[in-house]
């Protein structure tokens, strides 16, 4: 699909390291940010860097460049944040590399030369920013996991749950998974739950694609594909009501129906974020 849409992405490595995002696959982002066959002028993320703690651990420096390269190698333009203390009049110490600045000018700088921007991070710290790129004319989506200002949510023109992006995070249980192949993992959301029957209906994106919008699975042009999920299969920290809350992701196997041709079944079913908790 072409387009001339000029997109940019900005990725608050640190906001979402900690809420759900550990492990992030850039290469993968970057494809997510290019759905539309938009052209990306910028790939920024903002990263931390200890640098007490990279002369007490040279394993720690190590493992830190290592993964620097890898993101650059995948065409990111790497800021790097240094991590800073701070100590209470309690003498507790608190680490803090905040990009939150860096991040807002650089944006605000470069949205001349953008149509859309993907921002990556939950911080509300962000809405005044994202007010200011789309009166500038510029199109924000944001992209977060576990903890996303639910202003900022309503403020971006639209929303992304990162657990549900296809391979944009590693399943532990299944370093080689295949998503959306039955006997692999896959995340997704209820969208039906019959609690007098003791079944629903789970959905998952089955690619990355364009037509994101399309949620309908019945619709010949969507992403999304539908799967049938009975109660027994949910682990025990999955509730009925957690299900019910479209915020929940939960994470899955797929099995083939025996019942209907070319239909899936969830088994496993595992909490991944309980929405509203």
């Amino acid at each position: 699909m072409e387009s001339n849409l000029k997109v940019g992405v900005f990725v608050d490595a640190e906001n979402v390291r900690f809420n759900g995002g550990y492990q992030l696959r850039y290469d993968n982002l970057r494809r997510f940010a290019a759905r539309n066959g938009g052209e990306l002028q910028r790939l920024n993320t903002y990263l931390a860097f200890d640098q007490e703690r990279a002369r007490e651990e040279p394993e720690y420096a190590q493992k830190s460049h290592a993964y620097q390269q890898m993101v650059r190698d995948f065409g990111w333009k790497i800021t790097v944040k240094p991590v800073r203390r701070y100590i209470d009049d309690e003498g507790n110490i608190t680490t803090k590399a905040n990009a939150d600045l860096d991040l807002a000018v650089d944006a605000m700088l470069q949205v001349e030369n953008l149509d859309q921007i993907l921002l990556v991070t939950g911080d509300g710290d962000f809405l005044q920013v994202v007010s200011a790129l789309q009166n500038k004319g510029c199109r924000v989506e944001l992209l977060g996991f576990r903890n996303v200002s639910r202003a900022l949510q309503r403020q971006a023109d639209a929303f992304y749950s990162g657990f549900l992006i296809p391979d944009l995070l590693p399943f532990s249980c299944e370093p080689r998974n295949e998503w959306g192949r039955p006997g692999y993992c896959v995340r997704g959301v209820c969208t039906k739950w019959f609690e007098d029957k003791g079944y629903g209906f789970l959905r998952f994106i089955r690619e990355v694609s364009p037509n994101l919008w399309i949620t309908d699975p019945r619709d010949p042009d969507s992403p999304y594909e539908s799967v049938f999920c009975h109660i027994n299969e949910l682990a025990d920290d999955v509730t009925v009501e957690d299900l019910m809350n479209r915020d929940t992701v939960v994470e899955f196997y797929l099995r083939e129906s025996d019942q209907k041709d070319n239909g899936l079944v969830a088994t496993n079913v595992r909490m991944v974020y309980a929405g509203g908790r």
